[in-house]
């Protein structure tokens, strides 16, 4: 190789070097301006959920997949600016995608039930509900798990394609809610007068509410003597301290002469034998 090749070779690798620079510098400032420019969509994207008051479990949906969507894009017009074929790398990307999505198949059950979660809200943060055999307030709906407070203060996750797929029992839609207790009573006790001051009294009870009114009705005969059907209604956040309330006044009501304990009583018979003569 004389001279002359040498140095035909020295300014092709300096050609060819000057462009690959020049690509890999305008790649870095592609991607350093698109990261910025994908950083203002999702703050701009996000400011206009919060004045429309949209939930914040949805914008958390809504920006990671803008996000996602947004960086592959970037990627793949840096790729085309390098020359290569981007069409491989879609098919590359779906099957990948096809793979992970035999492989973490659970996973995107749970993402697509959180998606219906967002869109129907059957729940919402805050609701007390029955879910999936857990009852409990829920304190997120999440990407891919539920998050819920039980009553004695246990924060539980359930999967949300487990509790898409199963009842729902939210308690907190209604306006109100009914209250069911029993009050036993002696057969000889009057009746009539119980249930009036049953009626009176637990319509006294803070957070009960006047409509619908305190039902007290018969429910059942037993051995020991009527059953009482005792059934206030309250709004779902008082539930439990009515709960109590009530059970304190059936108590205390049903005490004194007029309501004698209900006692379990059977009628024995003796047959005597009668003497020999």
């Amino acid at each position: 190789m004389n001279a002359q090749d040498i140095t035909r070779w020295q300014e092709m690798a300096l050609q060819y070097g000057s462009e690959l620079g020049v690509k890999v510098l305008a790649a870095i400032a592609f991607w350093v301006i698109g990261r910025w420019l994908i950083g203002q969509v999702g703050t701009l994207v996000q400011s206009a959920l919060e004045r429309q008051k949209v939930d914040a479990t949805v914008m958390r949906y809504l920006g990671t997949v803008i996000n996602v969507t947004l960086n592959i894009l970037l990627v793949v017009g840096i790729l085309g600016y390098f020359g290569i074929q981007t069409t491989t790398f879609a098919a590359l990307f779906a099957a990948a995608g096809v793979a992970i999505g035999l492989a973490w198949s659970g996973l995107l059950a749970n993402f697509a039930a959180g998606v219906f979660l967002i869109i129907l809200r059957p729940i919402k943060v805050g609701d007390f509900v029955t879910v999936a055999g857990i009852t409990g307030t829920v304190k997120e709906v999440g990407l891919f798990a539920s998050a819920i407070n039980t009553p004695d203060n246990v924060l539980t996750l359930v999967g949300n394609n487990k509790i898409f797929s199963d009842t729902i029992q939210n308690f907190s839609l209604n306006a109100y809610r009914r209250v069911d207790l029993k009050a036993q009573l002696s057969g000889a006790a009057d009746h009539a007068a119980a249930m009036a001051l049953l009626r009176e009294r637990i319509a006294a009870i803070p957070n009960v509410l006047a409509s619908p009114p305190v039902d007290v009705e018969i429910l059942e005969f037993n051995l020991v003597g009527p059953v009482l059907a005792v059934r206030p209604y309250c709004h779902n956040d008082h539930y439990w301290q009515v709960y109590f309330d009530t059970n304190r006044t059936i108590r205390e009501s049903l005490t004194g002469a007029e309501f004698p304990a209900p006692m379990p009583a059977q009628v024995v018979f003796v047959n005597q034998p009668a003497s020999g003569a």
